[in-house]
């Protein structure tokens, strides 16, 4: 025990036993103790009333009333954690005063809402590409700032996997591409940047590939349709000539496929080839690219077999899945060796229907997979020239399906050949459509 705890209890106990021994006097003991107890307590209720208007009235520069024994440690105690506390606040609040410095120094905006979107902290960037107020915005729904229908749907449905473009809400001029990221039990973090640009560079590459390819266009079917009666005229011509005009003629029509493939996919990825959502009827279709395969395959003599199951009406572009489809099909003919198969099949599940076309090719190194899909890119260039690809076919398939609400999924291995599947949502599957004479009939 401290010594002012003892000199503290010696005194107390000191004043106990003088009452007592002053009504002892008197002759009255009892009475005496309790005048000393009563004493005691008034004293020890005073110095918690001092402790208590303190700790109400306590500031940084309130001074520590004083006192004795176990009050003096106590009021000295509660003073030290007081310190200590403002210390702990002052350098959390400089960490999150250095957080904020840093996040109105981004470029990108930085909001904090909560699971229900009601605006909790958002920095500058954020004010400026959204057009948010400090004083009146916070503690609003976040969907009542950002009135785009797409971001409500984006936010609610809580699926974050890719970000969401849309135009600003406050400067429509300014492209914007948004990220949500769950945090803590119900917190979101929106990330928002700025994309203006790189918009504005797509569209102008967009529009260039076909401006370019459309200026060619024409020249080109000049120039083909040249080499082509020069080529049906060849026994007029010396026979040095023979091998030239033929090898401008086979790249006249490798140019002319190519531009034909730019065109279709700059309409693919601008909409400007809006989809068609009639009902297409998948059997015939196929079977008609299969006989084409066939016929393409020639002296290859490639077994390709085809099964269809028996729900194979879909709803969408008749003329992009036949670009689709032909683009897969006849791939698996180019990059089968002879003698290979081809299995194309049609089925349907729980989750839509999928078109399946797996060769037995020598397979794709799973290092080219994640890029196949993109214009131009070629896994092996050698096998493109030996083909006269164009390296667009799979990148026009990706469009195709992303137009149709599906994508593209891409499966090989090396020396056991690969599989392209294109898989299409519940939603686009169809029943078959009532001909006029069925109309008619009923």
């Amino acid at each position: 025990m401290p010594p002012h705890w003892s000199k503290y209890f010696s005194n107390l106990l000191a004043l106990l036993l003088g009452f007592t021994l002053a009504g002892a006097l008197v002759g009255y003991a009892a009475i005496g103790l309790v005048i000393g107890l009563s004493l005691a307590l008034i004293w020890e209720l005073s110095q918690m009333y001092r402790l208590m208007r303190w700790l109400n009235a306590s500031t940084t520069s309130s001074e520590v009333p004083e006192s004795i024994g176990p009050w003096r440690d106590l009021f000295d105690g509660i003073h030290r954690l007081q310190r200590r506390h403002l210390r702990v606040r002052d350098q959390l609040q400089a960490e999150v005063n250095r957080v904020q410095d840093f996040t109105d120094a981004m470029r990108d905006g930085v909001i904090m809402t909560n699971d229900k979107g009601v605006m909790e902290w958002w920095n500058g960037a954020a004010e400026y590409l959204l057009g948010f107020r400090k004083n009146s915005d916070r503690g609003l729904y976040i969907h009542n700032l950002i009135r785009t229908p797409a971001f409500k749907e984006y936010f609610d449905r809580r699926g974050y996997k890719e970000p969401l473009q849309i135009p600003s809400p406050d400067k429509p001029h300014i492209q914007l591409q948004l990220h949500v990221s769950p945090f803590g039990d119900d917190g979101r973090l929106i990330v928002v940047k700025d994309i203006t640009r790189l918009v504005q560079l797509e569209q102008m590459r967009r529009d260039f590939i076909s401006n370019v390819s459309h200026e060619m266009r024409t020249p080109l079917t000049v120039i083909s349709g040249y080499l082509e009666t020069m080529v049906d005229y060849s026994d007029q011509l010396p026979s040095k000539w023979h091998r030239a005009v033929n090898t401008m003629y086979q790249q006249s029509s490798r140019m002319e496929a190519l531009l034909t493939d730019l065109l279709l996919l700059s309409k693919l990825e601008t909409g400007d080839q809006l989809v068609d959502d009639r009902v297409t009827n998948l059997k015939p279709l196929l079977e008609q690219i299969c006989q084409d395969a066939r016929a393409l395959s020639a002296d290859k003599a490639h077994l390709i077999n085809l099964t269809v199951g028996d729900r194979h009406y879909l709803r969408g572009d008749e003329s992009q899945l036949r670009s689709a489809f032909s683009n897969l099909i006849f791939n698996a003919v180019k990059y089968t060796p002879a003698g290979g198969s081809i299995t194309v099949n049609w089925a349907t599940d729980k989750q839509g229907g999928h078109l399946s076309v797996k060769d037995t090719g020598i397979g794709i190194d799973a290092v080219h997979i994640p890029r196949l899909t993109e214009r131009f890119y070629r896994a092996d260039p050698s096998r493109h020239q030996e083909t006269g690809g164009t390296g667009l076919g799979l990148a026009i398939v990706k469009h195709v399906a992303i137009n149709h609400d599906g994508n593209l999924d891409i499966r090989s291995e090396m020396g056991k050949g690969s599989e392209f599947i294109c898989h299409f949502p519940r939603a686009r599957l169809a029943e078959q459509p009532v001909t006029e004479d069925q109309k008619n009939a009923d």
